[in-house]
């Protein structure tokens, strides 16, 4: 093993933005499974394994055998939310999980109380919760949420904590480089309170960073998808992953658009809806926040079906997202694709997807292995953009500021999911990217 890694000594703290459906399916899942009561199915970190050596020497290994990777019984749970519900209340409004499932991680459920959230309304309109930092400015809301992070190291005795954001998705910001091309652009901006350009997940990252902790952007906010916030973790030598989880309609993209690209067939449209009855369907009925999820689910399909590479094949398709917010739907979300494809001679032909899916039971297995495997990349001394973790993201985060254009196809992304790993390991990374 490589030595270069630092042990995952001690308790590893994993505080989440938001306690709703999302959080509390991934707390329940944890407490459970280290109680031998439930199995992470999903989680790569906890099944998945890799081809270490050639030859000979070949071998497959989980992932916890080539790196040290904190164990379930290690992690300690903080969470923040505009409602002030402790988690086993809000598992039990959620609806996800059956009670039976709940019930026998109550107690340690109930000590997970959310503190005062860092909210701005007018980033998300339909969120009503009250438990709310008292703050004037985006920099006291940072200043805050350091405190909360330097208080839960203390009270919890964690030697390292990881940040994630499992909150609603806000509404969309435009990368503005006056504000967010460098550090002391965007320090300038929270202190003199410019609403406009500092979203409340920017004071989140910001904090995050600044105590040591790597922070991953689980919605498609722009958050730490810019200048400012790269530097920042490249100074505090800190990882940063982002952004939106990739559960349902975008996995599915991102594994089947290679079967139309690596056959050479044509593709005329991609019509893609879904209904969705959660918080988050909620949040997303709203047009400003359903804009920033609609740029990231977007963002996919060019980038695997480039037309500049197949002028043939990609040149004029029509990719159309829509999400439609039903409530009796609750958290188990349905994905409708609708691909329009031609082959030999032009012919059409129709290929359809209804993925019936649970939002999540998908997504809580992400949370687990991004913090395990951000939490991996600090103690390697990784730090800025972690591209390894483009396989459980939407967006991939990538320097557009230099043209970089992000992986999105889902084996190249397991392809540097593996290589990073056998790195981290002591081994070769030996499979490229075509």
């Amino acid at each position: 093993m490589n030595q270069t890694v630092k042990p995952a000594d001690g308790k590893l703290g994993i505080m989440v933005v938001g306690c709703g459906a999302v959080a509390t399916t991934f707390f329940t899942g944890v407490l459970m499974a280290r109680k031998g009561l439930a199995k992470p199915i999903g989680s790569i970190t906890q099944y998945d394994k890799i081809r270490v050596g050639a030859g000979k020497e070949k071998k497959y290994l989980k992932y916890g055998d080539i790196v040290p990777l904190a164990q379930l019984s290690d992690i300690v749970f903080g969470t923040w939310d505009v409602y002030p519900q402790n988690a086993y209340q809000a598992a039990v409004y959620a609806e996800v999980l059956q009670q039976k499932d709940i019930d026998p991680v109550r107690d340690e459920l109930e000590k997970i109380v959310p503190m005062k959230a860092a909210f701005d309304k007018n980033f998300a309109k339909r969120l009503d919760g009250d438990n709310v930092k008292n703050v004037k400015t985006r920099w006291e809301m940072t200043e805050a949420l350091r405190e909360d992070i330097r208080q839960f190291k203390k009270a919890n005795d964690v030697s390292r904590v990881v940040v994630i954001w499992a909150a609603s998705t806000e509404i969309y910001v435009p990368v503005y480089m006056p504000v967010h091309g460098s550090i002391e652009s965007l320090e300038k901006a929270m202190k003199e309170n410019d609403v406009e350009h500092i979203a409340p997940s920017m004071c989140y990252a910001y904090a995050a960073l600044s105590e040591g902790a790597p922070f991953i952007m689980g919605a498609p906010n722009t958050t730490v998808d810019i200048p400012a916030m790269w530097q920042l973790a490249e100074k505090t030598g800190m990882p940063i992953a982002g952004k939106d989880f990739k559960t349902g309609q975008t996995l599915v993209k991102s594994g089947f658009a290679p079967i139309i690209g690596t056959r050479c067939l044509g593709l005329s449209g991609w019509f893609s809806t879904n209904i969705l009855g959660n918080r988050d369907g909620l949040v997303l009925d709203e047009p400003a926040n359903f804009h920033t999820k609609e740029v990231s689910k977007l963002s996919t399909l060019e980038t695997i079906l480039d037309p500049e590479e197949q002028p043939d094949l990609y040149t004029d398709y029509f990719h159309k997202v829509r999400i439609n917010y039903y409530p009796p739907r609750n958290d188990n979300k349905e994905g409708w694709d609708n691909i329009d494809i031609f082959g030999w001679m032009g012919y059409p032909m129709q290929i359809k997807i209804n993925f019936l899916c649970r939002d999540s039971i998908l997504a809580a297995p992400l949370l687990l292995d991004l913090c395990l495997l951000s939490d991996l990349a600090a103690r390697a001394g990784k730090h800025g953009i972690q591209r390894f973790l483009s396989f459980f993201l939407k967006s991939p985060m990538h320097d557009y500021t230099q043209g970089e254009k992000p992986v999105n196809n889902l084996y190249q992304q397991y392809t540097m999911l593996k290589n990073a790993i056998r790195e981290m390991g002591g081994y070769l990374p030996d499979e490229e990217i075509d």
